[in-house]
């Protein structure tokens, strides 16, 4: 099949539900442009802080989109590219972005707050601390998933022949194996890139909040220091261990989460986002001109077969390995954590909330197709999944699966040296996995501090050192290194996948209860909310007896405790959900 007629569809779904059934649902919540947000009511210039919607796009749409709309749908291709492409195209349309836009919405109607407290005012104080709880082990699942991610993408070697490179060649590192061939050291290039991008990211955030340059020139300087940082990275890339990039990210995600959101977060998702931008028009360029010139999907359309061998069953695996780019419960963290509190009016809610995870949706289908169009299935699966005699010479690694693909979609349709194209691909998954860290850590910091409130009985009740944004941010770190040192990356993935979506399903029936209460519709979110609840339960028991028979009592602890949470939780949301009926069916 030619790949073009999968873009083109997917496109114009996404367009007819951003112009007819997004309004739909903006009619139901009933937003109102002239209401005043939480970041214009508390403005306090740390975490309530009024943003023009070009920022805050860039901010949101770097923290949502991050390396999950790309490690996840290239995971999931091992069951062939139309199931991928289906979940992502209808999940998006019908789940993600109604998750998004109404979690949003609801969060900034309750002043800020997260969805754990929204959980609180709608289900009880009961379904509010399973929720915080459910969060911030979700949270931790994601940090050191991602921590594990970043070090070995990082440190990524590839044989120069296969890059199109030749032996003396002067534009890579190398490094020789144990076998004699020549790798080429394509991480250390990014590791540069990421490190300058960070240091400058404080001088921007100056600029733009303290100085308040305008739009224009914020985003020339975003792009000088992008180039700059790579063009230093081929003549200075940075190598080093795993283990030692692993310490250091620890420590500049405990930084980053303590700093008022404009010195290091916001701007570095501002210029990171440059880099997505352009990688996303080069995807799709390269996809349209790929399908142009006659190119054909090499992956099978539907391998049950394959992906049930190292997955499991399509239902629920596929479900839940797609998480970003269909639907992700990490997104309301994003919208009642960060988004909510520097929203400076209503009538953005649509446009970052719908429409930006529709755009995550898009860049989603173009992994998927510059994937499937480029790598050969077998190459696919040593990368992404390797034989355990394959993974003890190179670990899992599908950051590095997805950037080759890049880089020979990219030569193939612009002429671009394979060898730079792929180096760009990892610098277009790097800088938003740090970027997902940083934001994750710094959103449970926050629901540490809640957490504590909740439990002492008040602000002044809890003692000073847990009020203390430093200490709560050290906790997430330590334990986020904790699993990451632990656990390889294709053992964190489907529990961490499995825990994202059965957030995503908490959230919306917290929605849906919040919705209930205002006298509004809510079948539109209690559907997707039902759904997500059968099919994450029936992920954990499959992952139950997975982690039993290998040992692992670690996550298999975290994955009965999902369970218990997610089953009381639920309880008590149908219990909520009858009461307010009972009422309102009284009242009438």
């Amino acid at each position: 099949m030619n790949p073009l007629a999968l873009l083109a569809g997917g496109i114009v779904l996404f367009i007819l539900a951003s112009r007819f059934y997004a309004s739909v649902i903006a009619k139901n919540l009933g937003y109102d442009p002239s209401r005043p947000t939480p970041a214009v009511e508390k403005n306090d210039g740390r975490d309530f802080v009024p943003t023009r919607i070009h920022v805050l796009f860039a901010h949101h749409f770097a923290t949502i989109a991050g390396a999950g709309p790309i490690l996840g749908p290239t995971m999931v291709l091992l069951y062939g590219y139309m199931p991928a492409w289906l979940w992502i195209v209808l999940g998006c349309v019908f789940f993600g972005a109604v998750h998004d836009f109404s979690a949003l919405f609801v969060s900034i109607r309750e002043g800020g707050r997260s969805m754990a407290e929204v959980a609180r005012g709608t289900l009880g104080k009961g379904s509010f601390i399973l929720f915080i709880l459910f969060t911030i082990i979700l949270l931790l699942l994601v940090t050191s998933n991602f921590l594990v991610a970043t070090a070995v993408s990082l440190t990524s070697m590839w044989p120069i022949d296969k890059l199109g490179l030749e032996a003396g060649q002067t534009l890579l590192n190398v490094s020789v194996d144990a076998q004699g061939r020549q790798l080429g050291v394509i991480g250390g290039i990014a590791s540069t890139s990421v490190a300058i991008i960070t240091l400058f990211a404080p001088v921007i955030g100056y600029l733009n909040y303290r100085r308040g340059i305008s739009a224009k020139w914020s985003y020339l300087i975003a792009a000088a220091v992008c180039i700059g940082s790579i063009t230093v990275g081929f003549y200075f890339p940075i190598s080093m261990n795993p283990k030692i990039w692993m310490i250091i990210l620890s420590v500049y995600v405990l930084l980053a989460a303590s700093l008022p959101v404009w010195v290091i977060m916001q701007p570095r998702d501002f210029v990171n986002v440059q880099i997505l931008y352009i990688g996303m028009t080069l995807l799709a360029i390269g996809v349209v001109l790929n399908g142009f010139t006659g190119a054909e999907m090499k992956f099978p359309l539907y391998a049950p077969e394959d992906g049930a061998a190292r997955l499991g069953s399509i239902w629920p695996m596929l479900f839940i390995t797609v998480a970003c780019g269909a639907i992700s419960g990490f997104h309301s963290l994003v919208a009642g954590g960060t988004t909510a509190k520097q929203i400076s009016t209503e009538s953005d809610a649509k446009k970052i909330g719908y429409d930006g995870m529709l755009l995550e949706g898009v860049l989603a289908l173009l992994v998927v197709l510059a994937l499937c169009t480029t790598l050969s299935y077998e190459d696919y699966k040593m990368l992404v999944w390797p034989t355990v005699e394959q993974a003890k010479i190179a670990p899992a690694n599908p950051i590095l699966a997805f950037s080759l693909g890049i880089g020979m979609l990219l030569n193939q349709a612009l002429g671009l040296p394979q060898a730079m194209a792929t180096v760009f691909g990892i610098l277009l998954v790097e800088g938003f996995v740090i970027t997902t860290l940083d934001s994750a850590v710094r959103l449970n910091r926050y629901l540490f501090e809640e957490f504590w409130r909740v439990l002492f009985g008040g602000e002044e009740k809890t003692p000073r050192i847990l009020r203390n944004p430093n200490f709560n941010a050290l906790i997430s770190v330590l334990l986020m290194a904790g699993l990451a040192f632990s656990n390889s990356f294709s053992a964190l993935w489907p529990i961490f996948g499995t825990s994202n979506q059965l957030l995503a399903a908490l959230t919306l029936t917290v929605v849906s209860a919040w919705l209930v209460q205002h006298g509004r519709k809510a079948v539109y979110t209690l559907l997707p909310a039902l759904f997500l609840m059968v099919t994450t339960f029936a992920s954990l028991v499959n992952l139950f007896g997975k982690y039993q028979a290998e040992g692992k009592y670690l996550l298999l602890g975290a994955d009965v405790f999902l369970m218990i949470l997610s089953l009381v939780t639920a309880f008590f949301a149908i219990l909520k959900l009858r009461n307010i009926l009972f009422k309102q069916q009284q009242s009438a």
